[in-house]
Parts: structure tokens; sequence; C-alpha cells
């Protein structure tokens, strides 16, 4: 399949650069395969296309400050970078820009948003995908962090809103209200749009809801460089299905309800798993494209995303192409709001 067939032509207008006040007021684009129709609605009517014996899966990652900015110590240079994770055993695997090139033991001095600290890194090793691998004396890992990350790191707003800089609020709206599980470098951005209160309300009719995590990186917001994109390889992210999650989804499917994913790194994460939905944790590379049956997903909330980009080949391929083509021309026409902090897309 061509990478030009994924592409539409987006006003520039229509990108959102605020979130809206009432995270569920954000508006809805319900797409209905069965009747190939569009429905218009907003995220607060969401209960409304959910069943008792239905489940809403979450991805419940949670975004880490992983902005970097500093100065080259070297040319006084400015460069910003984008933490992706720990290499063991202490190795910071980075994404980096500056003017002219990083050189292999060159170092940066970075600041943290308040001004009063600040950390030195070296970089040693440059990778085949363009990242670097840097170290520190502070890299010590917390886990799968290191722990002057939170100390040091920005929130890493995406450039296409206000330039990538980053305003107070972010800190709380740049992130899901159950976000629980620390280690992504973006938000997954459907879950964006839910409240405790509408979640509250999903419970209150039965619904089950139930999380997933996957570790938001490079994999998901990298773009497609090659035309045919079956050569399209993605970054590993890596991924976990608990065992009270499983059991959930497993009773789910038996008693004939949907799963209803939110967000395109919910569905990356149960299409990961086997068919009978067994507990892992473990690293997933996979690339949703035609013709790619989907096993453990019957519904799915998403936002609307990039020309070209990996999330619109998996959202095509769930919702069917020529329909969901359709559907954004509609959100065209009808001004809704598009990625990170825009609206969102329910495919039944």
């Amino acid at each position: 399949m061509s990478l030009s067939h994924y592409d539409y032509v987006l006003p520039t207008e229509l990108i959102a650069q605020e979130p809206l006040p009432n995270r569920s007021d954000a508006r809805l684009l319900v797409v209905d395969r069965l009747t190939q129709s569009f429905e218009h609605r907003h995220i607060r009517n969401l209960p409304e296309f959910l069943q008792p014996q239905d489940c809403l899966v979450l991805n419940d990652t949670k975004v880490v400050p992983a902005r970097l900015i500093g100065k080259r110590t070297r040319t006084g240079g400015y460069w910003e970078g984008l933490f992706l994770r720990v290499v063991p055993p202490n190795l910071w695997q980075i994404l980096g820009k500056t003017r002219g090139k990083i050189q292999n033991e060159e170092t940066v001095r970075l600041r943290s948003p308040d001004g009063n600290s600040e950390l030195l890194i070296e970089f040693v090793a440059r990778n085949e995908d363009g990242s670097w691998l840097g170290r520190s004396p502070s890299s010590a890992a917390v886990g799968r962090l290191p722990s002057a990350l939170f100390t040091i790191g920005w929130s890493p707003i995406p450039p296409y809103i206000r330039g990538g800089k980053p305003l107070p609020y972010d800190k709380e709206r740049y992130q899901t209200v159950y976000a629980a599980h620390s280690g992504s470098v973006a938000a997954p951005t459907a879950g964006l749009h839910l409240t405790t209160e509408l979640l509250e309300t999903v419970k209150w009719q039965g619904t089950a809801i139930t999380s997933v995590t996957l570790h938001v990186g490079a994999g998901t917001f990298k773009p497609i460089t090659t035309e045919n994109i079956e050569e399209h390889r993605m970054h590993a992210e890596w991924c976990s299905l608990s065992e009270e999650s499983a059991a959930i989804l497993q009773k789910c499917k038996i008693n004939g309800g949907k799963r209803v994913a939110v967000g395109t790194t919910s569905v990356r994460t149960l299409e990961s798993a086997s068919d009978s939905l067994e507990p892992f944790e473990r690293e997933t590379s996979l690339f949703i494209r035609p013709p790619y049956r989907f096993r453990n997903v019957e519904m799915l909330l998403t936002n609307f995303h990039f020309p070209k980009s990996t999330l619109l080949v998996l959202v095509r391929t769930f919702g069917g192409d020529e329909l969901i083509r359709e559907a954004y021309k509609e959100a065209i026409r009808e001004k809704y709001r598009f990625f990170s902090y825009g609206d969102a897309m329910l495919i039944r």
C-alpha cells in the first residue's frame, strides 16, 4: 500500500492549540460501520453507546517530563531533545535537534523549567535511527526511568501545539485523569477527554472499566519514511496486560460484550496479546496495517491523527478505509478540532 494513500489536506486553523475548559465537552464523531453513517455528538454522550456487557479499556500510562532543553558546552548553541528510555545499565536514549551536528563525546548542559537545576549529558553513541545514547553521573535508573528526569525535564508538548512551548496547565491537561504508571513521552490522547465523573457514569450503568499499559515512545509518533508502508518498521514500546485486566476482558468476551479501546495504544496492547487474552508484559513493535484482522477490539475511541501516520493507518484499517476517509472529510467540513487537544471519533 502506498503512503500517499493516507494523505489528506488539513486547514491549519483546525489544529487545536488549547484544551477545552471541560474535557468531556469535546465533540465526538460517531462512525457506524454497520450503517456506514455518521452522527455528531460530544464525549459526554459516550455512555449512551456502551452496554452493560461491554468493557472500556484505558491505557493507564503516565506522561513523564521527557522534553530536554539545554546548551551545547562546546559551542554554546541551543539544544533540545526528547528522552525516550533507559538503556541498561544507565544510558539514556535521546532524540535531539540543534544547529549543526552533535559529535561523539560532546556534552550538553540541561536546565530545569524553574532554572534552579542543571545536568550535564555526554553523548557516547549514535544509533542507526538517528537517536543518541547519553550518560550522566545522575543517570541512575529508578525502575524504568532516571530520577534526574523529574527534576530536569519539561512537559513534552508536541511541536504543533504553540510551537512546543508548554504552559503551566499542560502538566495537568496533557495527562489522563487515570494516569498511574510513569513511562510515556507523549500522552495517549484519546483518554485526555475522559473525566472522573464520566467514568463513574460508565460504571454506574454496569459497563466494566479496566486498564492496560503501553508506554508511548518513538514507535507511536515516528513518521513513516517509506513510500511502501509495508517496509516501515515500528520502534518497540513496552506494554502489559495484568491478570486482573485479562480476567475482566475474558469475561466480557464470554458474555458477548464489546472490548472498547480508548486510543490506538490500547488497541496495540490488546492486539499484542493472545487470542485468549492471557496476561503478558513485554515490548511490542506491532504495526497494524491492511490486511490486519482485529481479534481483541470491537470498538475504538480515538482522536484525529496526522496524515501519513501509523496511527491513521491503524484507524483506517479498523474502521474501513473508505468509511474513515469520508469521516475525516466530514470532520473537516464540520470544523472538528484535530490532534492531541482536539476532538474525537468513536468507531462502532
